[in-house]
């Protein structure tokens, strides 16, 4: 999957119940694979709002 520029892998955890997904050294977890991509993309809106703010 991908969100702009970035890359996203979702995968199934092994030896957990649900999904994780990556993409630049965040890993977030959810129950379905739609959960953990969104938890992601809220996860790189706040490092990109972090990123912005430390520019200004």
């Amino acid at each position: 999957m991908k969100i702009g520029k970035k890359t996203i892998k979702v995968f199934k955890m092994k030896n957990r119940k649900g999904f994780a997904a990556i993409c630049c050294d965040h890993l977030t977890e959810g129950r379905t694979a739609g959960q953990a991509l969104a938890r992601m993309e809220k996860a790189l809106l706040r490092t990109d709002r972090k990123k912005k703010a430390k520019k200004t």
